[in-house]
């Protein structure tokens, strides 16, 4: 791998402007997140981490559909700047969809009732690591990202469209492709007033 974990960390950042030139094969993308969703951890073992995986025209299909839920419920006057937006995630080559299934989830809180009300929590804690451990694989396959939440509108037809269990729970979206456009740069509060030491 070209970047160490310290500079990959450093350089995963939010790309918006992204474009569908393959400069990574769909193979290695493939790699990356059946890597990631295989290393990172679980509460208790359990794997509740699912994804699918968009190319192509599936990629373009999804965002069709979040630009067709999303034009009812946007301000007629507003819609132009929100398709820009949907434009911009399109014009990659690739989304990353991320679940997580429930039907583990649940089934922990009934034989572990001593820590049923945390198994949801760790839940999202997984998925959160999972999306940050795909996020940083593509940043160091030269890959631009970011990650989207238009979850609650668009999931009845996300999984009538691709046959998705009921018991998989849609938490993220990640399109990628070739970034065109590097991010604005980034302020850091500082350290000092965000970590405390004891020696």
């Amino acid at each position: 791998m070209a970047k160490d974990i310290y500079q990959a960390t450093k350089e995963r950042r939010s790309y918006y402007n992204i474009n569908d030139k393959k400069i990574v094969p769909e193979k290695k993308v493939e790699e990356v997140v059946e890597h990631a969703l295989k290393y990172t951890p679980t509460s208790f073992n359990s794997q509740t981490g699912r994804v699918i995986l968009l190319f192509d025209e599936e990629h373009n299909k999804f965002w069709n559909i979040v630009e067709s839920n999303l034009r009812p419920v946007v301000p007629e006057e507003d819609f132009d700047s929100t398709k820009d937006k949907i434009d911009g995630f399109r014009s990659g080559y690739g989304t990353v969809l991320f679940f997580e299934d429930m039907e583990i989830v649940e089934d922990l809180q009934q034989r572990f009732p001593l820590y049923s009300e945390n198994f949801p929590k760790w839940s999202q804690h997984s998925s959160g690591m999972l999306q940050y451990n795909v996020w940083t694989m593509l940043e160091t396959e030269g890959l631009g990202a970011s990650l989207q939440h238009y979850t609650e509108l668009i999931v009845e037809d996300v999984k009538a469209e691709w046959e998705v269990s009921e018991e998989w729970r849609l938490v993220a979206q990640m399109p990628f492709g070739n970034p065109v456009e590097e991010p604005d740069e980034k302020e850091f509060e500082p350290l000092a007033e965000r970590i405390e030491v004891y020696k």
